[in-house]
């Protein structure tokens, strides 16, 4: 028989602007059901009026230091200069300044342009580069230029302008909300309710963004108490999660600030979140985000079906009154039996649920069995 594949039964919200379908067909290909809702778009660099001002007061006069952040900002940066007929000028200003790289991508892309760095700080941190320029330079009237890639570094530039340095920003790649809103209010919607198991973020503006939705659409609330719960809050790295946790609500991020990364931690955490694996009536009982595997069978459940498996489930083996039930339902105690007949029938074996007469309903739950059972 086919193995499940790991996020087969869960739900997961892209926020992602670039490489969005990339991201998404990998959690796919992973079993998972995807929602996109865009909570950003970006400017085309040619059509950047920012960035050209930017570009063109770098090579109006001499730079003395030029730190790049990423590698695709860096070749963007210079690809976009190319088109303004502005690429030699530029090139030339950087190539007389001290360089500072991030990380090796934007060495790598400094390297491309024919040009060389001066300095790189082994953990990618813009702290580290910031530490580095304070200590190791008199930034006295120095003109410095500083390559953002989608999200301002408030603390770096202030930090370099007190140190007396006159800071030009670049604005790379700069982030304004999209075109349709609609997408990514049914994901802001969607965690709100509960019917998200993770919500994916790859840049600090999208989950920012994210979040600001929320406060419009009036559920800020139920939305950050969603992503203190049970849905997964997921980000590709520090820089990203910041906004999410400056509102106290936790992140899983990967070590290494990568899409595959992302990609890897997600297939692992929200199985161990979100999943629950009981021993009931012979059978493996698997309760996922929306969906029930029984032994190696998946079973997709209404959103009452799940709210129902889900309360049995939560003390396996306890009987849960009908009243209880009553709130997965919304109904009166006839519709909690019919619901339970119709639960039944997708499991696949009645004895899964039993009745307990006059108190209400229980999983026919197994501890003993689950001594030799991996998750």
């Amino acid at each position: 028989m086919t193995e499940l594949e790991p996020l087969a039964g869960y739900t997961v919200g892209i926020t992602a602007a670039r490489r969005r379908e990339e991201f998404g067909a990998a959690l796919a290909r992973r079993g998972a059901k995807i929602m996109y809702g865009p909570a950003i778009r970006i400017v085309p660099l040619a059509d950047d009026t920012r960035l050209r001002e930017a570009t063109e007061a770098c090579v109006a006069a001499p730079l003395d230091i030029v730190v790049a952040t990423t590698g695709i900002g860096f070749r963007g940066w210079t690809e976009a200069a190319d088109a303004w007929n502005l690429l030699d000028p530029l090139t030339k200003t950087i190539g007389a300044a001290v360089v500072l790289a991030r990380g090796p991508k934007a060495k790598g892309a400094i390297r491309a342009s024919g040009l060389r760095e001066a300095w790189s700080p082994e953990s990618e941190s813009s702290s580290e580069v910031l530490d580095h320029l304070i200590n190791q330079h008199d930034l006295a009237g120095k003109r410095v230029a500083v390559q953002l890639h989608g999200e301002p570094l408030p603390d770096v530039v202030d930090t370099l302008r007190m140190a007396g340095a006159d800071v030009i920003e670049v604005p790379v790649y700069r982030w304004i909300p999209p075109e349709d809103t609609e997408p990514l209010r049914r994901v802001v919607e969607a965690v709100a309710g509960g019917a998200l198991d993770a919500v994916a973020f790859t840049s600090a503006p999208a989950a920012a963004s994210f979040l600001g939705t929320a406060d419009a659409l009036g559920c800020a609330d139920d939305v950050r108490d969603a992503l203190r719960g049970s849905v997964v809050a997921a980000c590709v790295g520090p820089i990203t999660a910041n906004p999410l946790l400056e509102a106290d609500i936790p992140v899983v991020a990967p070590t290494r600030a990568r899409l595959g990364a992302l990609v890897r931690e997600i297939v692992e955490q929200v199985p161990r979140r979100r999943g629950t694996l009981l021993p009931v009536a012979d059978h493996r009982l698997e309760i996922r985000g929306q969906a029930a595997v029984v032994d190696d069978r998946l079973v997709p459940l209404s959103r009452t079906a799940m709210a129902m498996l889900r309360r049995l489930a939560h003390r396996p083996g306890h009987v849960v009154s009908r009243r209880d039930l009553l709130l997965a339902d919304g109904g009166g105690e006839h519709a909690v039996e019919v619901a339970i007949g119709r639960l039944r029938g997708a499991l696949g074996d009645p004895r899964i649920i039993q009745t307990v007469a006059k108190r209400g309903y229980r999983l026919a739950y197994e501890p003993e069995r689950a001594s030799s059972w991996r998750y």
